[in-house]
């Protein structure tokens, strides 16, 4: 994984009103922290940060901070956002070593047809969307994909069975179900189940009622 340079201001007083000055100049207040070091409040610019965590690694982009005459190796981790705009309003960086792995979540990618499941009428269900994993920062991966050419109805495949690049290991529970097949039947008595529960649940909602009006 390629890294991108980002420029950091240091210095910046901690306190509500230094930070609603610093985003009014279009700035975002952080803190770089980790591998025993003191918490470094800084500030980097808006659209700076945007571009940086904008490529195909996301949160999981490697960035080498410039802070106080250092260069610091870092993944950004917690992102914190305006309730109602959605913007950045804090960010967390956490350092990093090139030969330390850790654990990030990386996005899942379905591939392949599951032609099987197609000529049966069925459906295929992703229920995860994305696991954990180990790795050396430049290893880690963008996206991991699973593969479902070989999937028929009433099977399933399970974190452990998804293959993953070199240097790369499992941090999710192995037996954690990414994508299910379900045959139609199965899907139309689901949904039957549900309308009659919900049926059910109306009607005893109803009957202490019922019962008031005879009174």
């Amino acid at each position: 994984m390629s890294e991108v340079t980002l420029e950091a201001q240091v210095g910046r007083e901690i306190g509500s009103a230094t930070t609603r000055r610093l985003r009014r100049e279009g700035k975002i207040p952080g803190v770089i922290y980790g591998h025993g070091t003191e918490p470094l409040p800084i500030a980097v610019d808006g659209p700076a940060l945007r571009v940086a965590l904008s490529g195909e690694a996301g949160l999981n982009q490697l960035l080498t901070i410039k802070a106080d005459g250092r260069e610091i190796l870092a993944m950004a981790r917690d992102l914190q956002r305006h309730p109602v705009r959605n913007n950045v309003t804090h960010i967390d960086f956490l350092v990093v070593d090139r030969d330390e792995k850790v654990t990030v979540e990386v996005t899942l990618t379905i591939i392949g047809d599951a032609v099987d499941v197609r000529h049966a009428d069925g459906t295929v269900d992703q229920q995860v969307f994305a696991i954990n994993v180990i790795a050396r920062p430049a290893d880690i991966p963008t996206m991991i994909e699973v593969d479902i050419s070989k999937l028929n109805i009433g099977e399933n495949i399970k974190v452990g069975e998804v293959i993953l690049p070199p240097g790369v290991e499992h941090g999710s529970d192995l037996e954690m179900a990414i994508v299910t097949a379900n045959s139609a039947r199965a899907v139309v008595e689901a949904s039957t189940e549900g309308e009659d529960a919900a049926e059910a649940a109306a009607t005893a909602a109803a009957a202490p009622e019922a019962a008031a009006s005879a009174e």
